[in-house]
């Protein structure tokens, strides 16, 4: 599959043939449901907690005594139908999210999202991406013409770069992330996807078996 090759300034330059093992992958909604389920549940805290009646201070002594008042019987004040009482069937801390998925389908995943994307045009590859110092307004010149004006997108980065990281950061509808670190939930959060060539081959030698 060819695509259009483009350099920083959002210029086209040439073609690009994306490669098959990586953009031709055949779609399985069942097993991506699967994984990206897995990666949110992943990513909850699960720190919500509300206390019960046996967690809430007060209510160690009967309100009144059982009969003769006219009054309803209580035991405590801590009550969940007292103000001030604990919850009834209310958040606890004890329930673990946490869903295991196996590497195989996750890498899998994230091709699948690539392929997909790749046959709806989201996938925009420069020659480059590099920035001697941060360069914020330049980068979102070049980003405009590529896909800014048309929806949000990820820049993949093949390592590390600190300036690159600090020239996309602050760009509204724009994220960064290194092809390691890739996963399918993230990239469905972005309409383009933005990488140089050489985060291509980082992605082969990485989720490529």
């Amino acid at each position: 599959m060819k695509t259009k090759l483009y350099n920083q300034k959002g210029e086209e330059i040439g073609d690009y043939t994306l490669p098959k093992s990586i953009f031709e992958i055949e779609f399985n909604p069942d097993l991506l449901h699967q994984v990206v389920l897995s990666q949110s549940s992943n990513r909850r805290q699960g720190t919500a907690k509300a206390k019960d009646r046996g967690e809430v201070s007060g209510g160690g002594k009967k309100p009144w005594r059982q009969k003769g008042t006219g009054r309803a019987r209580h035991g405590s004040i801590r009550s969940p139908l007292w103000a001030g009482g604990g919850a009834t069937f209310g958040p606890t801390n004890l329930k673990n999210y946490k869903k295991i998925v196996p590497k195989n389908m996750r890498r899998k995943a994230i091709l699948m999202v690539l392929s997909q994307k790749a046959q709806n045009n989201l996938i925009l590859i420069l020659d480059k991406f590099e920035t001697e110092k941060p360069a914020t307004k330049e980068t979102a010149k070049g980003f405009k013409k590529l896909f800014l004006e048309k929806g949000n997108g990820m820049v993949v980065l093949p390592e590390m770069d600190k300036n690159a990281i600090l020239s996309v950061r602050n760009i509204k509808d724009a994220r960064v992330m290194q092809a390691k670190d890739l996963n399918a939930f993230d990239l469905l959060q972005c309409k383009y996807v933005v990488m140089p060539k050489k985060s291509v081959e980082i992605i082969k030698d990485a989720f490529v078996k």
